[in-house]
């Protein structure tokens, strides 16, 4: 059995930088269209200077014969100008700003402290140019239960951000819970929208601990019960346009996977499409599959559609159980185990 889809793009990927951009830009750019890429190295891309320099170290990384583009984006911080942002609309190659709170997750050190008392003059230019900001949906407070993080954010901060400024375009970046589906789908159409991972849709939090510890299921927002997983499936195989493609593939070494205090973030590149494939699959709904992982997300960012193809074949084939590089491993999702769609370009 085939599938013949429009070009997916993927809107949340790590590409990272140096020598590990170098080892995994190859994966995403030989399945992808487009990529929105996340702003968050070390130092974060906090300027439309560094977001331009950083995109030709992409697109210098790239293979040979690949036409990949990445789009890219700002790391919203408590000093982000308004002025920053109308140089980020007029460069033509930042697409997005990414709200990081705090300490939320990897690299976010940086992020923002007070949204409302020290972003606002900024969120206002951002509707003012038609700038969507990307949310890292959970809050920081260390009383607030880590399974609960994503829904006190949507509370706290999510819903008064909507209310307050109805114009913007907003993104929950991998939702995690049935509060963030229900969160979307009572928003305006076309305000706000969520990108789903791989990893969401297919894994509970019992996959954290099956057989011991696992720590390449270990990403952040943290994987939630089971109920959670059902929900977003359900919204994402119903045919909904507020939900599309989001790997959020975050490629760590193995070394710092596997140690006392492991870094978050699962690497899904190599296996994305084939993974998304099953879910659809699997809820009878093999055809919504095109538009959440290629029309959904360019008719919310305001970008055309890809007019090239790839194919979707239904041939088993056995993931690597790690991709070795010269600086170290890199362990895939569902490393050594066999999937059953496999994407190739047409």
């Amino acid at each position: 059995m085939e599938l013949t889809l429009t070009q997916p793009d993927d809107w949340h990927l790590h590409l990272r930088d140096g020598d590990m951009l170098e080892a995994v830009v190859c994966h995403s750019a030989s399945h992808f269209g487009r990529a929105i890429v996340m702003p968050n190295l070390k130092p974060p891309i906090t300027t439309t200077a560094a977001a331009v320099t950083y995109r030709e170290s992409i697109l210098k990384a790239l293979p040979a014969n690949i036409n990949f583009t990445p789009l890219m984006t700002l790391y919203l911080t408590d000093t982000t100008s308004p002025e920053e942002i109308k140089f980020a609309r007029r460069s033509g190659v930042v697409f997005a700003v990414k709200l990081y709170p705090a300490g939320a997750t990897t690299n976010s050190q940086d992020g923002v402290t007070d949204l409302f008392g020290k972003c606002l003059p900024v969120l206002e230019e951002m509707a003012e140019q038609n700038m969507p900001l990307l949310v890292h949906g959970e809050v920081t407070n260390p009383d607030v239960d880590v399974f609960d993080r994503e829904k006190v954010f949507i509370e706290t901060v999510l819903q008064p951000l909507v209310q307050r400024l109805p114009q913007l375009g907003v993104v929950m970046e991998h939702i995690t819970t049935m509060d963030a589906v229900r969160f979307v789908e009572s928003c305006k159409e076309g305000s706000v929208a969520a990108t789903v991972t791989p990893q969401h849709l297919l894994l509970n939090r019992n996959s954290l601990f099956q057989g011991g510890l696992q720590p390449h299921n270990y990403c952040l927002p943290v994987l939630k019960r089971e109920i959670h997983r059902q929900a977003i499936v359900a919204a994402v195989t119903s045919g909904s346009k507020r939900f599309f493609l989001g790997t959020d593939s975050a490629p760590h070494e193995r070394r710092r996977k596997e140690c006392s205090c492991g870094c978050a973030g699962i690497y899904n590149a190599p296996v994305a499409l084939s993974l998304y494939a099953k879910v659809f699959d699997e809820a009878g709904a093999l055809d919504k599959l095109e538009a959440f992982t290629s029309f959904n997300g360019p008719d919310f960012y305001g970008l055309p559609r890809n007019t090239s193809k790839i194919k979707m074949i239904r041939t088993p084939w056995k993931v690597p159980e790690s991709f070795s590089f010269s600086f170290g491993d890199i362990i895939p999702m569902f490393a050594g185990e066999t999937l059953e769609w496999q994407p190739s370009l047409i």
